[in-house]
């Protein structure tokens, strides 16, 4: 019996991509397992304490709630790229996207639930909840400053003991390459989703997280995988985060059971310092980093987060951004190796214009 596409099997999609989405282990090299299922990443799928809830319920997208949604067309014939760019030390563009609302819902893990997740705080599109679809999140209402960006972003709500904590204004997410040749980086297609990191990892495995960054930090204080006690009494200092995203993707499709195998972080390119995607995972995309700030600091002893401990954060994007101002921005800031805000100019290069108008929106 000829199987169904969207029964793809753990093995289809590869040793390499299970250790890639979960996130253990350092960064590994470009060539595939040999043989058959290292113990260390046997062990993290097994690990069941650790795994990112299964999607189990008929959605929008999903009609069969078997938690594959395939990507139509499917992009193939991809070979990572292991070319060497012209040097640029920059390659992003930023979206400037202010919070929406609150709300125990998750349209990722949860579809069509309400309620049942923790608290998240939604940045972006405004009408973000457990119901949500690539149809009815594309075309929104945004308070992203770029109005075709109408994706949805979400994390863990802040609270400091029972009152909730909100970033002010537009947080800061980049679109970045997270590979050397950042000439080949596409644009994400419509629809992609994915969840980056796990409310139920632990402290080292934040720490060991392949888009761990700065951890939390707070006045001079870096690099902590928990949420200071202590964070200097000034109304210059907020509690501030950045976190990277998997940036390689199989090609196949906009969401797995986990939300994690279809995208993976880059691997070294064997014998260099460089990054390229892995075979399992060749086509790259934008790498997403957020950076975000909340506006709390002195005694920090009962801020927690809707997950948990610090280490707990994780964060969503679920892609409905409209095609040809998201391929203008990647090809401008990202592909052409510029350093570019929110309208996709690069202040050091002015020479180079600018992809937005004054308004965010394509001239």
């Amino acid at each position: 019996m000829r199987s169904s596409p969207k029964r793809l099997s753990v093995l289809l999609v590869s040793t390499a991509l299970i250790a890639g989405a979960l996130g253990f282990g350092t960064m590994a090299q470009a060539t595939d397992p040999a043989d058959g299922v290292p113990a260390a990443v046997a062990a993290a799928v097994n690990h069941t304490g650790h795994r990112m809830a299964a999607s189990t319920q008929a959605s929008g997208d999903d009609a069969d709630g078997d938690g594959y949604i395939p990507a139509v067309p499917p992009v193939t014939g991809v070979t990572p790229s292991t070319e060497v760019p012209p040097p640029a030390y920059h390659h992003e563009f930023q979206a400037g996207c202010s919070v929406t609302h609150t709300a125990p819902d998750d349209p990722i893990v949860y579809p069509g639930q309400f309620g049942k997740s923790h608290d998240h705080t939604f940045m972006g599109n405004t009408s973000t909840n457990a119901a949500s679809t690539t149809a009815s999140l594309y075309g929104g209402a945004t308070t992203c400053k770029a109005p075709a960006d109408a994706s949805a972003y979400w994390m863990p709500s802040l609270y400091n003991g029972d009152q909730k904590v909100l970033p002010v204004g537009p947080q800061v997410i980049y679109y970045k390459a997270g590979v050397t040749d950042y000439r080949s980086v596409r644009p994400f297609p419509k629809g992609l989703r994915f969840v980056v990191g796990n409310p139920m990892q632990t402290e080292q495995e934040f720490r060991a997280h392949k888009g761990f960054v700065e951890g939390w930090e707070c006045g001079d204080s870096f690099f902590n995988t928990d949420i200071p006690a202590n964070c200097p009494s000034r109304p210059d200092v907020q509690l501030n985060l950045r976190m990277q995203a998997p940036s390689c993707w199989n090609g196949l499709y906009l969401d797995t059971p986990d939300h994690k195998s279809h995208m993976a972080y880059p691997v070294v390119k064997p014998g260099t310092n460089d990054n390229m995607c892995p075979a399992s995972h060749p086509v790259a995309l934008p790498m997403i980093e957020f950076k975000m700030a909340w506006p709390v600091n002195g005694d920090m002893s009962r801020v927690r987060l809707a997950s948990g401990r610090g280490y707990s954060f994780h964060y969503d994007f679920f892609n409905a951004w409209e095609e040809r101002t998201l391929k203008a921005l990647v090809d401008h800031c990202i592909n052409g190796g510029l350093q570019c805000d929110t309208r996709g100019f690069d202040l050091y290069r002015p020479e180079r214009g600018t992809v937005l108008d004054a308004d965010h929106r394509l001239p």
